[in-house]
């Protein structure tokens, strides 16, 4: 059985067209990462990436025709390792691999999540990489760790509605990018305990009595 892994995936940088980044191009989309960490979306100027890079504008034109292409491009070819799902033989082994996965992977793109974070909200095409290539790729790991426990008639009793399962994923990014509270080792082993793992409660049981507020 294989452990959580993370790999470079060697895909095409979605922002641009062609071959793959050559190494002044990567140099250019490091250069404009730093850019953004720094300044932060509307902070970005190519003047300032160019003047970096001892570059010019037709270097940068040439290749991305907008700085929404040249941060794009930045973004999602700096956020290329991809999370591979874990394979223990165990259910909460496995979740707390992969939880511990996304945990690490936010960790040091953080800083990129930051700084991106209010033009996901005004790209669309920012907005669907995050929600599709990110957020959905997690998901479906999820699901596929869920799987193997079915099959191996691990999950039974702590079966959930779907929705919980995305608890992990979306507690761990709310904590590395919105809150500025980076989760901890802990944190996971937390939430796959006390809430993924936990036992339902008997019908009845932790319910408000009547009256209450």
């Amino acid at each position: 059985m294989s452990s959580v892994t993370t790999r470079d995936t060697g895909r095409r940088d979605p922002g641009a067209a062609g071959a793959d980044p050559t190494a002044r191009e990567r140099e250019l989309l490091a250069l404009t990462l730093d850019v953004l960490r720094e300044r932060g979306y509307d902070g970005l100027t190519i003047d300032e990436v160019v003047a970096r890079a001892r570059a010019s504008k037709t270097t940068i034109y040439r290749r991305w025709p907008s700085k929404g292409e040249l941060v794009f491009a930045a973004v999602t070819w700096g956020i290329r390792d991809e999370v591979a799902a874990p394979d223990t033989g165990e259910l909460r082994a496995d979740l707390i691999a992969l939880g511990e996965a996304i945990r690490l992977q936010l960790d040091r793109h953080a800083s990129t999540f930051v700084a991106v974070l209010p033009e996901i909200r005004n790209s669309r095409r920012l907005g669907d990489w995050f929600a599709r290539d990110f957020y959905l790729d997690r998901r479906r790991l999820m699901e596929e760790i869920l799987e193997r426990a079915r099959a191996r008639g691990e999950l039974g009793a702590v079966d959930r509605e779907d929705e919980l399962w995305d608890l992990m994923p979306g507690y761990l990014v709310f904590r590395s990018v919105i809150a500025g509270r980076p989760p901890s080792a802990r944190t996971v082993g937390e939430l796959v305990d006390r809430f993924l793992l936990a036992q339902p409660a008997p019908d009845g049981e932790g319910q408000r009595p009547k009256g209450d507020a």
